[in-house]
Protein backbone atom coordinates (compact mmCIF):
# COMPACT_ATOMS: atom_id res chain seq x y z
CA UNK A 1 0.00 0.00 0.00
CA UNK A 2 0.82 3.18 -0.01
CA UNK A 3 1.01 4.66 3.26
CA UNK A 4 3.44 1.51 4.29
CA UNK A 5 6.46 1.17 0.85
CA UNK A 6 7.75 3.83 -1.34
CA UNK A 7 7.87 3.86 -5.30
CA UNK A 8 10.69 4.39 -7.48
CA UNK A 9 11.25 4.61 -11.26
CA UNK A 10 14.84 3.11 -10.58
CA UNK A 11 16.48 1.66 -7.32
CA UNK A 12 18.79 4.44 -7.86
CA UNK A 13 21.56 3.79 -5.26
CA UNK A 14 23.48 7.40 -4.69
CA UNK A 15 26.59 5.31 -2.81
CA UNK A 16 27.45 4.44 -6.19
CA UNK A 17 27.79 7.62 -8.08
CA UNK A 18 27.81 7.50 -12.25
CA UNK A 19 27.79 4.04 -12.10
CA UNK A 20 24.31 4.16 -9.88
CA UNK A 21 23.12 6.40 -12.20
CA UNK A 22 23.53 4.70 -15.31
CA UNK A 23 22.15 1.68 -13.40
CA UNK A 24 19.41 3.53 -12.38
CA UNK A 25 18.52 4.88 -16.06
CA UNK A 26 18.78 0.94 -17.58
CA UNK A 27 16.24 -0.31 -14.82
CA UNK A 28 14.10 2.33 -15.96
CA UNK A 29 14.41 1.20 -19.91
CA UNK A 30 14.12 -2.37 -18.95
CA UNK A 31 11.00 -1.48 -17.36
CA UNK A 32 9.38 -0.08 -19.97
CA UNK A 33 6.57 -1.76 -22.06
CA UNK A 34 8.34 -1.89 -24.91
CA UNK A 35 5.46 -4.11 -27.18
CA UNK A 36 2.98 -1.32 -26.29
CA UNK A 37 4.68 1.19 -27.35
CA UNK A 38 6.21 -0.07 -30.67
CA UNK A 39 2.43 -0.89 -31.21
CA UNK A 40 1.43 2.42 -30.25
CA UNK A 41 4.46 3.73 -32.71
CA UNK A 42 3.30 1.48 -35.62
CA UNK A 43 0.11 2.96 -35.58
CA UNK A 44 0.91 6.36 -35.62
CA UNK A 45 3.53 5.50 -38.17
CA UNK A 46 0.70 3.90 -40.31
CA UNK A 47 -1.79 6.77 -39.38
CA UNK A 48 0.88 9.26 -40.83
CA UNK A 49 0.68 7.09 -44.81
CA UNK A 50 -2.93 7.12 -44.58
CA UNK A 51 -3.40 10.63 -44.06
CA UNK A 52 -0.96 11.25 -46.76
CA UNK A 53 -2.91 9.08 -49.24
CA UNK A 54 -6.20 11.13 -48.10
CA UNK A 55 -5.00 14.22 -48.16
CA UNK A 56 -2.24 14.60 -50.58
CA UNK A 57 -4.60 15.76 -53.58
CA UNK A 58 -6.90 17.69 -51.20
CA UNK A 59 -5.65 21.21 -52.64
CA UNK A 60 -8.87 23.01 -50.57
CA UNK A 61 -7.63 21.37 -47.61
CA UNK A 62 -3.82 21.20 -47.98
CA UNK A 63 -2.61 25.08 -49.19
CA UNK A 64 -1.03 23.33 -52.16
CA UNK A 65 0.98 21.20 -49.87
CA UNK A 66 0.75 17.44 -50.89
CA UNK A 67 2.57 17.17 -47.31
CA UNK A 68 1.03 19.60 -45.42
CA UNK A 69 -0.96 17.29 -43.08
CA UNK A 70 1.85 14.26 -43.53
CA UNK A 71 4.01 16.94 -41.68
CA UNK A 72 1.74 18.11 -38.81
CA UNK A 73 0.78 14.80 -37.89
CA UNK A 74 4.33 13.68 -37.78
CA UNK A 75 4.74 16.78 -35.73
CA UNK A 76 1.65 16.37 -33.70
CA UNK A 77 3.49 12.60 -33.07
CA UNK A 78 6.58 14.05 -31.91
CA UNK A 79 5.04 15.88 -29.48
CA UNK A 80 2.95 13.76 -28.01
CA UNK A 81 5.97 11.08 -27.36
CA UNK A 82 7.52 14.45 -25.91
CA UNK A 83 4.48 14.45 -23.67
CA UNK A 84 4.90 10.74 -22.77
CA UNK A 85 8.01 11.07 -22.09
CA UNK A 86 7.60 14.46 -19.16
CA UNK A 87 4.80 12.46 -18.19
CA UNK A 88 6.90 8.72 -17.57
CA UNK A 89 9.69 11.36 -16.14
CA UNK A 90 7.53 13.16 -13.68
CA UNK A 91 5.34 9.96 -12.61
CA UNK A 92 1.88 9.21 -12.32
CA UNK A 93 2.38 9.16 -8.57
CA UNK A 94 3.12 12.76 -8.71
CA UNK A 95 0.78 13.74 -11.05
CA UNK A 96 -1.52 12.02 -8.20
CA UNK A 97 -0.49 15.39 -5.79
CA UNK A 98 -1.25 17.75 -8.90
CA UNK A 99 -4.76 16.37 -10.04
CA UNK A 100 -6.48 19.08 -8.22
CA UNK A 101 -4.45 22.10 -10.28
CA UNK A 102 -5.23 19.48 -13.87
CA UNK A 103 -8.60 19.47 -13.26
CA UNK A 104 -9.27 23.10 -12.49
CA UNK A 105 -7.65 24.00 -15.53
CA UNK A 106 -8.94 21.35 -17.45
CA UNK A 107 -12.36 22.61 -16.57
CA UNK A 108 -11.55 25.78 -17.53
CA UNK A 109 -10.44 25.34 -20.72
CA UNK A 110 -13.40 23.28 -21.13
CA UNK A 111 -15.37 25.99 -20.02
CA UNK A 112 -13.55 28.75 -22.59
CA UNK A 113 -15.27 26.76 -25.61
CA UNK A 114 -18.63 28.24 -24.47
CA UNK A 115 -17.29 31.78 -24.73
CA UNK A 116 -16.25 33.73 -27.93
CA UNK A 117 -12.95 32.14 -27.88
CA UNK A 118 -14.64 28.82 -29.03
CA UNK A 119 -15.46 27.58 -32.66
CA UNK A 120 -17.33 25.42 -34.49
CA UNK A 121 -16.05 22.72 -36.63
CA UNK A 122 -18.39 19.99 -38.53
CA UNK A 123 -21.53 21.36 -36.17
CA UNK A 124 -19.73 20.75 -32.94
CA UNK A 125 -18.61 23.70 -30.97
CA UNK A 126 -15.54 21.99 -29.41
CA UNK A 127 -12.43 23.70 -30.24
CA UNK A 128 -10.16 26.69 -29.23
CA UNK A 129 -8.83 28.42 -32.01
CA UNK A 130 -4.66 29.30 -31.03
CA UNK A 131 -3.96 30.52 -34.45
CA UNK A 132 -1.46 30.03 -37.47
CA UNK A 133 -4.48 26.89 -38.05
CA UNK A 134 -3.96 25.87 -34.86
CA UNK A 135 -6.84 24.59 -32.73
CA UNK A 136 -7.26 22.49 -29.39
CA UNK A 137 -9.85 20.49 -28.20
CA UNK A 138 -9.97 20.55 -24.60
CA UNK A 139 -12.56 17.65 -24.12
CA UNK A 140 -9.64 15.29 -24.82
CA UNK A 141 -7.44 16.58 -21.51
CA UNK A 142 -10.73 16.23 -19.78
CA UNK A 143 -10.58 12.54 -20.17
CA UNK A 144 -7.18 12.26 -18.43
CA UNK A 145 -8.43 14.68 -15.88
CA UNK A 146 -11.22 12.81 -15.38
CA UNK A 147 -9.31 9.49 -14.98
CA UNK A 148 -6.62 11.13 -12.41
CA UNK A 149 -8.96 12.42 -10.31
CA UNK A 150 -12.13 9.50 -9.95
CA UNK A 151 -8.98 7.51 -9.63
CA UNK A 152 -7.31 10.18 -6.79
CA UNK A 153 -10.62 9.85 -4.45
CA UNK A 154 -11.58 6.09 -5.02
CA UNK A 155 -7.98 4.83 -4.03
CA UNK A 156 -7.24 7.28 -1.31
CA UNK A 157 -8.60 5.06 1.60
CA UNK A 158 -8.17 1.83 -0.22
CA UNK A 159 -4.24 2.46 -0.89
CA UNK A 160 -3.89 4.25 2.54
CA UNK A 161 -5.06 0.16 4.32
CA UNK A 162 -8.57 2.23 5.55
CA UNK A 163 -10.83 0.44 3.18
CA UNK A 164 -11.08 -2.66 0.87
CA UNK A 165 -13.61 -0.95 -1.28
CA UNK A 166 -14.36 2.87 -1.58
CA UNK A 167 -17.42 3.76 0.02
CA UNK A 168 -20.77 5.25 -1.16
CA UNK A 169 -20.02 8.61 -0.41
CA UNK A 170 -16.57 8.43 -2.05
CA UNK A 171 -18.25 7.68 -5.34
CA UNK A 172 -20.60 10.10 -5.11
CA UNK A 173 -17.64 12.02 -4.88
CA UNK A 174 -15.88 10.95 -8.22
CA UNK A 175 -19.00 11.35 -10.21
CA UNK A 176 -19.28 14.58 -9.07
CA UNK A 177 -16.12 14.88 -10.45
CA UNK A 178 -17.04 13.99 -13.70
CA UNK A 179 -20.47 15.03 -13.99
CA UNK A 180 -18.97 18.68 -14.06
CA UNK A 181 -16.93 18.72 -17.54
CA UNK A 182 -19.69 16.08 -19.19
CA UNK A 183 -21.98 18.75 -18.11
CA UNK A 184 -19.70 21.54 -19.79
CA UNK A 185 -19.30 19.11 -23.20
CA UNK A 186 -22.86 18.59 -23.42
CA UNK A 187 -23.30 21.74 -23.94
CA UNK A 188 -21.25 22.00 -26.90
CA UNK A 189 -22.60 20.03 -28.00
CA UNK A 190 -19.59 17.37 -28.02
CA UNK A 191 -22.09 13.80 -28.16
CA UNK A 192 -18.87 11.67 -28.68
CA UNK A 193 -16.55 12.75 -26.15
CA UNK A 194 -19.52 12.49 -23.72
CA UNK A 195 -19.96 8.69 -24.83
CA UNK A 196 -16.27 7.87 -24.38
CA UNK A 197 -16.28 10.11 -21.04
CA UNK A 198 -19.59 7.80 -19.88
CA UNK A 199 -17.89 4.27 -20.57
CA UNK A 200 -14.83 5.81 -18.52
CA UNK A 201 -16.60 6.10 -15.76
CA UNK A 202 -18.16 2.89 -15.93
CA UNK A 203 -14.73 1.42 -16.21
CA UNK A 204 -13.38 3.05 -13.58
CA UNK A 205 -16.16 2.32 -11.01
CA UNK A 206 -15.99 -1.82 -11.68
CA UNK A 207 -11.97 -1.47 -11.52
CA UNK A 208 -12.61 0.25 -8.02
CA UNK A 209 -14.25 -2.29 -6.56
CA UNK A 210 -17.08 -0.14 -5.60
CA UNK A 211 -20.53 -1.74 -5.44
CA UNK A 212 -22.10 -2.87 -8.68
CA UNK A 213 -25.31 -1.34 -7.60
CA UNK A 214 -23.23 2.14 -9.05
CA UNK A 215 -22.89 0.47 -12.31
CA UNK A 216 -26.54 -0.87 -12.71
CA UNK A 217 -28.06 2.66 -11.27
CA UNK A 218 -26.02 4.48 -14.23
CA UNK A 219 -26.88 2.78 -16.91
CA UNK A 220 -30.47 3.07 -15.95
CA UNK A 221 -29.99 6.46 -15.66
CA UNK A 222 -28.07 6.70 -19.25
CA UNK A 223 -30.53 4.86 -21.08
CA UNK A 224 -33.59 6.93 -19.04
CA UNK A 225 -31.73 10.33 -19.89
CA UNK A 226 -31.14 9.32 -23.06
CA UNK A 227 -34.52 8.68 -23.96
CA UNK A 228 -35.40 11.76 -22.35
CA UNK A 229 -32.95 13.63 -24.52
CA UNK A 230 -34.46 12.34 -27.94
CA UNK A 231 -38.15 12.95 -26.84
CA UNK A 232 -37.41 16.63 -25.61
CA UNK A 233 -35.32 17.24 -29.04
CA UNK A 234 -32.63 18.49 -27.08
CA UNK A 235 -29.82 16.99 -29.82
CA UNK A 236 -29.11 19.34 -32.42
CA UNK A 237 -30.13 18.61 -36.52
CA UNK A 238 -26.82 17.26 -37.83
CA UNK A 239 -26.79 14.68 -34.17
CA UNK A 240 -30.72 13.61 -35.24
CA UNK A 241 -29.31 13.41 -38.95
CA UNK A 242 -26.39 11.06 -37.61
CA UNK A 243 -29.04 8.62 -35.59
CA UNK A 244 -31.37 8.35 -38.60
CA UNK A 245 -28.94 7.68 -41.03
CA UNK A 246 -27.59 4.96 -38.62
CA UNK A 247 -31.11 3.08 -38.23
CA UNK A 248 -31.60 3.37 -41.95
CA UNK A 249 -28.53 3.89 -44.37
CA UNK A 250 -30.41 4.26 -47.34
CA UNK A 251 -32.97 6.94 -45.56
CA UNK A 252 -31.38 9.76 -47.53
CA UNK A 253 -27.90 8.03 -49.51
CA UNK A 254 -27.35 10.71 -51.21
CA UNK A 255 -27.75 13.22 -47.49
CA UNK A 256 -27.64 11.97 -44.01
CA UNK A 257 -26.27 8.32 -45.00
CA UNK A 258 -23.69 9.85 -48.00
CA UNK A 259 -20.87 9.71 -45.16
CA UNK A 260 -21.63 5.99 -43.91
CA UNK A 261 -22.58 4.35 -47.74
CA UNK A 262 -18.92 6.24 -49.02
CA UNK A 263 -17.59 5.03 -45.91
CA UNK A 264 -18.51 1.25 -46.81
CA UNK A 265 -17.81 1.48 -50.72
CA UNK A 266 -14.51 1.86 -49.65
CA UNK A 267 -13.83 -0.50 -47.23
CA UNK A 268 -15.80 -2.96 -49.62
CA UNK A 269 -13.52 -2.37 -52.73
CA UNK A 270 -10.33 -2.85 -50.69
CA UNK A 271 -10.75 -6.55 -50.76
CA UNK A 272 -7.68 -9.09 -49.09
CA UNK A 273 -4.93 -6.93 -50.20
CA UNK A 274 -6.64 -3.88 -51.27
CA UNK A 275 -5.99 -1.50 -54.30
CA UNK A 276 -2.50 -0.53 -53.06
CA UNK A 277 -1.50 2.80 -51.18
CA UNK A 278 -2.15 5.64 -52.97
CA UNK A 279 -4.43 3.72 -55.49
CA UNK A 280 -7.68 3.76 -53.89
CA UNK A 281 -10.65 5.13 -56.23
CA UNK A 282 -12.69 6.06 -53.12
CA UNK A 283 -9.84 8.24 -51.62
CA UNK A 284 -7.94 10.20 -54.71
CA UNK A 285 -11.47 10.66 -55.60
CA UNK A 286 -12.29 12.15 -52.51
CA UNK A 287 -15.55 10.62 -52.10
CA UNK A 288 -15.65 10.02 -48.05
CA UNK A 289 -15.73 13.42 -46.17
CA UNK A 290 -12.88 13.88 -43.50
CA UNK A 291 -10.75 11.14 -44.09
CA UNK A 292 -7.85 12.02 -42.70
CA UNK A 293 -9.92 12.23 -39.31
CA UNK A 294 -12.91 10.58 -37.94
CA UNK A 295 -12.63 8.35 -41.28
CA UNK A 296 -8.93 7.18 -41.56
CA UNK A 297 -10.00 3.64 -41.54
CA UNK A 298 -11.57 3.97 -44.89
CA UNK A 299 -8.14 4.54 -46.05
CA UNK A 300 -6.61 1.41 -44.71
CA UNK A 301 -10.04 -0.89 -45.62
CA UNK A 302 -9.86 0.83 -48.95
CA UNK A 303 -5.98 0.79 -49.81
CA UNK A 304 -4.22 -1.79 -47.57
CA UNK A 305 -7.15 -4.59 -47.60
CA UNK A 306 -8.16 -7.12 -45.20
CA UNK A 307 -5.07 -7.48 -43.92
CA UNK A 308 -3.57 -3.79 -43.88
CA UNK A 309 -6.87 -2.55 -41.81
CA UNK A 310 -6.66 -6.36 -39.96
CA UNK A 311 -3.47 -4.63 -38.98
CA UNK A 312 -4.68 -2.04 -37.42
CA UNK A 313 -7.12 -3.79 -35.22
CA UNK A 314 -4.03 -6.05 -34.03
CA UNK A 315 -1.76 -3.30 -32.88
CA UNK A 316 -4.77 -1.95 -30.79
CA UNK A 317 -5.68 -5.18 -29.58
CA UNK A 318 -1.97 -5.29 -28.46
CA UNK A 319 -1.97 -1.98 -26.88
CA UNK A 320 -5.21 -2.69 -25.06
CA UNK A 321 -4.00 -6.51 -23.76
CA UNK A 322 -0.75 -4.87 -21.88
CA UNK A 323 -2.83 -2.31 -20.83
CA UNK A 324 -4.72 -4.61 -19.09
CA UNK A 325 -1.42 -6.54 -18.04
CA UNK A 326 -0.64 -3.51 -16.62
CA UNK A 327 -3.65 -2.73 -14.86
CA UNK A 328 -3.54 -6.66 -13.15
CA UNK A 329 0.09 -6.55 -11.72
CA UNK A 330 -0.17 -3.29 -10.48
CA UNK A 331 -0.19 -3.30 -6.51
CA UNK A 332 -2.03 -0.06 -5.79
CA UNK A 333 -5.59 0.22 -6.75
CA UNK A 334 -4.91 4.04 -7.92
CA UNK A 335 -2.77 2.75 -10.90
CA UNK A 336 -5.26 0.22 -11.59
CA UNK A 337 -7.92 2.50 -11.52
CA UNK A 338 -5.93 4.88 -13.88
CA UNK A 339 -4.93 1.94 -16.42
CA UNK A 340 -8.98 0.73 -16.36
CA UNK A 341 -10.14 4.36 -17.38
CA UNK A 342 -7.57 4.47 -20.35
CA UNK A 343 -8.34 0.91 -21.12
CA UNK A 344 -12.57 1.90 -21.23
CA UNK A 345 -11.24 5.43 -23.39
CA UNK A 346 -8.98 3.73 -26.08
CA UNK A 347 -11.22 0.21 -26.11
CA UNK A 348 -14.67 2.37 -26.62
CA UNK A 349 -13.20 4.86 -28.81
CA UNK A 350 -11.72 2.34 -31.84
CA UNK A 351 -14.69 0.83 -31.48
CA UNK A 352 -17.23 3.59 -32.42
CA UNK A 353 -14.92 5.19 -34.85
CA UNK A 354 -14.34 1.30 -36.62
CA UNK A 355 -17.80 0.66 -36.37
CA UNK A 356 -19.33 3.39 -38.11
CA UNK A 357 -17.11 3.13 -40.72
CA UNK A 358 -18.77 -0.31 -40.93
CA UNK A 359 -22.48 1.04 -40.28
CA UNK A 360 -22.42 -0.92 -37.01
CA UNK A 361 -22.64 2.47 -34.95
CA UNK A 362 -23.50 5.87 -35.51
CA UNK A 363 -21.20 8.38 -36.67
CA UNK A 364 -19.85 10.14 -33.58
CA UNK A 365 -17.20 12.27 -34.96
CA UNK A 366 -14.15 10.39 -32.61
CA UNK A 367 -10.76 9.97 -34.05
CA UNK A 368 -9.15 6.71 -34.15
CA UNK A 369 -6.66 6.85 -31.51
CA UNK A 370 -2.93 7.41 -32.34
CA UNK A 371 -4.24 6.87 -36.22
CA UNK A 372 -6.30 10.09 -36.92
CA UNK A 373 -5.43 13.75 -38.08
CA UNK A 374 -5.41 15.76 -34.93
CA UNK A 375 -3.15 17.77 -32.12
CA UNK A 376 -5.09 17.17 -29.29
CA UNK A 377 -6.15 14.13 -29.85
CA UNK A 378 -2.89 12.24 -30.71
CA UNK A 379 -1.15 14.46 -27.42
CA UNK A 380 -4.23 13.03 -25.13
CA UNK A 381 -3.26 9.42 -25.99
CA UNK A 382 0.63 10.04 -26.16
CA UNK A 383 -0.66 11.50 -22.60
CA UNK A 384 -2.10 7.99 -21.80
CA UNK A 385 0.68 5.91 -22.76
CA UNK A 386 3.00 7.64 -20.51
CA UNK A 387 0.82 6.75 -17.88
CA UNK A 388 0.36 3.23 -18.60
CA UNK A 389 4.28 2.90 -18.65
CA UNK A 390 4.92 4.91 -15.13
CA UNK A 391 2.38 2.50 -13.89
CA UNK A 392 4.47 -0.34 -15.50
CA UNK A 393 7.84 1.33 -13.91
CA UNK A 394 7.40 2.04 -10.44
CA UNK A 395 7.31 -0.79 -8.39
CA UNK A 396 7.43 -1.06 -4.61
CA UNK A 397 10.84 -0.58 -2.90
CA UNK A 398 11.86 -1.99 0.84
CA UNK A 399 12.05 0.65 2.66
Amino acid sequence: MAGSSSFSISRYRPELGLWGKLTARDSMVRRMDWMMLGSALMLSGLGSLLIWSATRNRTELNQGDPYYFLFRHVLNTGIGIALMIGTIWLGHRTLRGAVPVLYGISVLLTTAVLTPLGSTINGSHAWIQIGGGFSLQPSEFAKITIILGMAMLLAARVDAGDRVHPDHRTVVQALALAALPIGIIMLMPDLGSVMVIVVMVLGILLASGASNRWVIGLVAIGATGAVAVWQFGLLDDYQLNRFAAFANPELDPAGVGYNTNQARIAIGSGGLTGTGLFNGHQTTGQFVPEQQTDFIFTVAGEELGFLGAGLIILLLGIVLWRACRIARDTTELYGTVVAAGIIAWFAFQAFENIGMTLGIMPVAGLPLPFVSYGGTSMFAVWIAIGLLQSIKMQRPVSA
